[in-house]
């Protein structure tokens, strides 16, 4: 059979859904919807948003066509293999001093080595891209499709400071491409990654100046976050000091004050890291307006004392001994939570912090944790009846790629801790999880 397009091969087929009435299975390769050819999910979930729907599937070598009424708001229910099909994710080709994909440790899977910087990619998954590498064809399916929100690396509006930064001379002026997506009505939440000495200061003051001029069009959020370096790096890049943290938040916090008054929202958001390594106390929840970039570390650490705020006075009736382990920068706030939650509950609980080890001590948040310096960490150690670890050790943000979901980076999987420790082990990403974990 000649096909129209290569298509997506199907993982798995969700109960109840559309595409079990229709009998696709798993194995078979869905090729083509109302004539269109699919190159990846984005296509599926575009020209399946129609009400009639003809599906052209391979099964066994062998087409079929499938036809089907959906109603308003109904997915196909479709998991693929590959979200990108057969074609590979689009990689990186910029230069950045500081990328944390050239600070890996040597020996790890392949998938962490994958330096990614796929518009479809940060679309579907929120993941940030520099749009160095957009082609003609590229621009026309943005437009075409209105693949929105998209999130996109900044790092400075000067395009030579930018290229710079990018290693790349031919690196397009990014604030012509906002624009450009504007025009498509394409929403935009940029990051910048501050490095000492090469973007902030004046530099900073420029590029929110210029992204303030394009709130709304396209650019909705700045999240600001300091560069992260770990032992294997090997350029000239350096991390923020306590006192230079300070200062960062003090001139942002002008700024976002100017954005609350002028645009009606902070506009401008720094990352938890800033307040943390500085001694700060976290904004209010109000002032996230609605935590567009939680996902990128924006107001993860005010989530969750908010939560345990409300949780706290209802607390269940028996919570069991436990370890509960940690990076050392969110160690202080940890610190305070278990012991009220311990003092509350009568519960024997211990937080460790763990040194990391495995990417250097320099390396001090929780996502960053491997199995083996927890193990080392834990072991000889009174560990209560579970230990409790970050979820974000697992959740594979910093690039696990096709990992299972209970994998960290250094490929120790939650039974593997488990055993080693002799106990039972856990994940837990917000206070409630905690909780119903401790009360199980």
């Amino acid at each position: 059979m000649a096909r129209k397009g290569p298509g997506g091969v199907i993982a798995a087929v969700e109960a109840g859904s559309l595409a079990e009435e229709l009998g696709l299975r798993p194995g078979d390769r869905l090729v083509a919807i109302n004539d269109q050819p699919l190159r990846d999910i984005i296509d599926v979930q575009f020209y399946a948003a129609e009400e009639e729907l003809r599906l052209l599937v391979e099964r066994d070598g062998r087409a079929l066509v499938l036809e089907a009424e959906r109603r308003y708001g109904q997915d196909l229910g479709l998991y693929f293999v590959n979200p990108t099909f057969d074609v590979d994710i689009r990689r990186c080709t910029n230069n950045c001093d500081f990328c944390f994909v050239k600070q890996n440790a040597p020996g790890l899977r392949r998938s962490l080595y994958v330096k990614d910087d796929d518009y479809r990619y940060s679309f579907l998954f929120g993941n940030f891209v520099t749009l160095t590498n957009l082609t003609d064809k590229d621009w026309a399916r943005l437009a075409e499709q209105r693949l929105s929100p998209l999130y996109v690396s900044v790092q400075a509006a000067d395009p030579d400071l930018r290229r710079r930064l990018l290693g790349r001379r031919t690196a397009p002026d990014i604030l012509a491409q906002l624009r450009r997506l504007a025009e498509s009505g394409i929403e935009v939440h940029t990051q910048v990654v501050l490095v000492p000495g090469l973007n902030d200061g004046r530099w900073l003051e420029q590029t929110l100046d210029d992204l303030t001029a394009l709130y709304r069009q396209p650019v909705a959020s700045v999240g600001i976050v300091p560069v992260g370096l770990t032992r294997y790096h090997r350029g000239q890049c350096r991390a923020y000091t306590r006192r230079e943290s300070q200062a960062v938040l003090d001139q942002l916090e002008g700024w976002r004050t100017a954005s609350r008054r002028s645009l009606g929202c902070s506009f401008v958001y720094p990352s938890d890291e800033w307040y943390l390594v500085a001694g700060h106390p976290l904004p209010p929840a109000d002032d996230y307006d609605g935590f567009p970039q939680v996902e990128n570390g924006v107001g993860l650490v005010r989530c969750l004392l908010d939560e345990w705020g409300e949780l706290k006075e209802d607390l269940p009736p028996r919570l069991r001994s436990a370890t509960l382990v940690c990076g050392r920068l969110i160690a202080p706030v940890l610190e305070s939570l278990v012991g009220e939650l311990a003092a509350r509950s009568g519960a024997e609980l211990r937080l460790v912090p763990v040194v990391n080890r495995f990417w250097g001590a320099m390396t001090t948040v929780s996502g960053l944790l491997v199995g083996q310096d927890v193990v080392a960490a834990l072991q000889g150690r009174p560990l209560g009846a579970v230990v409790l670890l970050p979820r974000a050790m697992f959740t594979g943000r910093y690039g696990a790629g096709s990992a299972p979901p209970d994998m960290t980076l250094d490929d120790m999987r939650l039974n593997d801790i488990a055993r080693q420790l002799g106990r039972p082990v856990e994940m837990a990403g917000t206070t409630a999880e905690a909780l119903a974990a401790l009360s199980r």
